[in-house]
């Protein structure tokens, strides 16, 4: 299978990419809303944010992209991989009360690989 031709697994669920992004962005603001305590973004949960998405559309693995837990490749500097470490366990768990089909596509995703 070529790099860029989705499977019928992709095909299924949709673009990867995107919905990782929104998942990003929705965990990014769970918990900045908790741990900074503003109705909007601070500076440095927007520069995460911004630096996710960077990293998550240049993924060498294009549409077939795994999660980033399960990826040989981390491409993350080690300070921003900490953050969005911190980020995802904090929003992880709470994510299948408020977003639960985001993480149903996330751990599909995510098991299909094991």
């Amino acid at each position: 299978m070529q790099k860029d031709q989705p499977s019928i697994f992709q095909q299924f669920i949709g673009n990867n990419i995107e919905r990782e992004i929104k998942t990003v962005c929705i965990m990014v603001e769970m918990f900045c809303k908790h741990h900074h305590h503003g109705d909007e973004l601070c500076e440095k949960c927007k520069g995460l944010i911004d630096y996710a998405e960077n990293r998550i559309r240049k993924c060498t693995f294009g549409i077939n992209k795994p999660v980033c837990s399960e990826c040989g490749i981390h491409c993350f500097k080690p300070e921003m991989r900490s953050q969005i470490k911190d980020v995802m366990r904090f929003a992880g768990p709470r994510m299948n009360f408020k977003h639960p089909v985001l993480a149903i596509y996330h751990l599909i995703r995510k098991y299909r690989l094991m």
